[in-house]
């Protein structure tokens, strides 16, 4: 069997895909296989030739690099106050489309340039009369590939949907756009947001903002480098295992996994048993992760599980007193986690900040098995994945579209019984029972946002860390399941860079339905360090 490898030029076969695909069928993992010299193929045609008059249209105001060097709420003011204009704000951003995106493949699905600045033009003889939509008012904006978007394709990185067009909004989508927002594409993605590593064969492989040999984390990989590169003002992702704080991690960003049932998902045909998942935001600043959060969040009467809240409180000052508050430290959960050299000491290192901010720092134990909490990882995501796709998997010609390790997903799920799953809830619920012991000695939790570093983009997944291999395409973002099992809020913060120049970043962990106590502790450790405006990309400065 051949693969259909990532490629910008289309689809490719790689030879040495039936070892990765059998050892997936062992359970195991052949994750150093490298991918060919095509996975850094930029899309041809991603800004289209019709774009690209408008796109580089001069702003008559503010000049294009000030328009997007602006924060998300720095450019929402400007724009309400007319200091600069729609179309000035979206001339501004598809130029710089236009020169930064070819390098990391992270916007896909871009729209016309010129229809885009129409719509900018309406916005702005909206704001003449007198009308003002909300605080995305005329701003640019690209959704994660796994959101539906009426009339933008939608494909969810796979070529089962590759001329998927909805006809609906996702309820957050919904949102954005009732705020004034343009939507000017997708941000890329993982096949089906499977794997930290954003990839896929419709539109190839995004690559990091920082070393553009190296990934994006994923699955909102598209996500995080558009923002770290200032192609969006701001940008929403989702998250099961770790897809909002892994790429926020490896570039530099914020990355905001909600409380479950904060940010309603769907509308979808099941509505009970994706919890696992949650949409978020991601932000250059977390002032901005937040007043986009305010705009996702609030109960929506479609999605059942989604919790009665102000939503607008998000939006309000974050700023906080934190003396004396209690933080646990769970580093490397004594050692069980193995870790990439250099990650655990830097994240170790970040513990001052919070210290200087005024908490009260210390080890912390999990008191539960992470072997344990790891099998009930591993049944809950096969079950959801089979329920999901199983019937396209009973399809020989859909199934050959599919990559292995979504493959190794759904029969890893068909083998299942109903008690397997019965017991995996039962677990998760002690879980959730053991954080809240830990919550009633802390107010907060530390912990890494992932035990590697960005690695070579040309490899599917790491075959060992410091020498132990890993057992499944995912193993090596074990580190995040904790949080998505317990369904508790947790922003991954930037904590600085290797020895080799790459980025990393640290969990904060809140209780369950404290999403604003996390935002307030992101932002005074934001004002502490401010990692972001020290040490933006060289693309940016190029």
């Amino acid at each position: 069997m051949k693969e259909e490898t990532r490629s910008g030029n289309g689809l490719q076969t790689n030879e040495c895909s039936e070892g990765r695909r059998q050892f997936l069928v062992k359970g195991g993992a052949i994750s150093g296989t490298m991918l060919g010299a095509a996975a850094f193929a930029g899309v041809p045609g991603l800004v289209a030739s019709s774009n690209a008059g408008a796109a580089t249209a001069t702003p008559t105001g503010a000049a294009s690099s000030d328009i997007v060097s602006m924060d998300a709420v720095t450019l929402s003011r400007a724009i309400k106050a007319r200091k600069v204009s729609c179309r000035e704000t979206m001339a501004a951003y598809l130029a710089h489309i236009e020169r930064i995106n070819p390098k990391v493949n992270a916007i896909v699905a871009l729209q016309d340039g010129d229809a885009l600045l129409k719509q900018a033009d309406a916005r702005d003889r909206e704001l003449a009369r007198g009308e003002y939509m909300g605080w995305m008012h005329g701003m640019p904006h690209a959704v994660k590939d796994l959101a539906a978007t009426a009339g933008i394709r939608t494909t969810y990185g796979s070529p089962l949907f590759k001329d998927n067009v909805p006809k609906h909004d996702d309820i957050f989508v919904e949102r954005i756009k009732r705020q004034g927002a343009i939507l000017i594409g997708k941000t890329n993605t993982p096949e089906f947001g499977l794997g930290s590593n954003s990839y896929n064969p419709v539109y190839g492989t995004t690559l990091n903002a920082y070393d553009q040999t190296r990934i994006a984390g994923g699955s909102s990989g598209g996500a995080a480098v558009s923002l770290a590169l200032h192609l969006v003002p701001v940008a929403d992702g989702s998250d099961m295992m770790g897809s909002l704080r892994n790429p926020a991690a490896y570039n530099n960003v914020y990355g905001f996994r909600p409380s479950a049932g904060c940010v309603p998902s769907g509308p979808s045909d099941e509505l009970f048993l994706g919890d696992l998942s949650t949409n978020g935001a991601m932000g250059r600043t977390v002032t901005d992760l937040a007043t986009l959060l305010s705009t996702q969040a609030g109960y929506d009467p479609r999605a059942p599980l989604s919790i009665q809240q102000d939503p607008a409180r998000f939006a309000e000052p974050l700023k906080r007193d934190f003396r004396g508050t209690r933080v646990g430290w769970l580093g490397d959960l004594h050692g069980y986690l193995t870790m990439e050299a250099g990650v655990l000491d830097l994240c170790r290192s970040s513990l001052k900040n919070f210290e200087a901010i005024g908490c009260k720092v210390e080890d912390a134990d999990l008191n539960f098995s992470p072997q344990r909490l790891w099998q009930t990882w591993l049944t809950l995501r096969h079950a959801s994945v089979a329920g999901s796709k199983g019937d396209a998997y009973k399809d020989p010609a859909k199934r050959a579209l599919m990559k292995p390790e979504l493959i190794w997903e759904i029969e890893g799920g068909l083998k299942l019984s109903v008690q397997d799953y019965f017991k995996a809830s039962a677990d998760r619920s002690a879980w959730y029972n053991a954080v809240n012991d830990l919550f009633k000695r802390y107010d907060y939790l530390l912990l890494p946002t992932a035990q590697v570093f960005p690695f070579d983009a040309k490899t599917h997944w790491p075959a060992s860390i410091a020498g132990k291999t890993m057992d499944t395409y995912h193993r090596w973002m074990e580190v995040v399941t904790p949080v998505s099992l317990a369904g508790c809020p947790a922003m991954s913060v930037p904590v600085g860079f290797g020895a080799q120049g790459l980025p990393m970043g640290v969990q904060i962990i809140g209780k369950r339905q404290a999403d604003l106590a996390v935002l307030q502790l992101s932002y005074a450790y934001e004002q502490a360090t401010q990692w972001v405006q020290r040490r933006p990309p060289a693309l940016l400065r190029a």
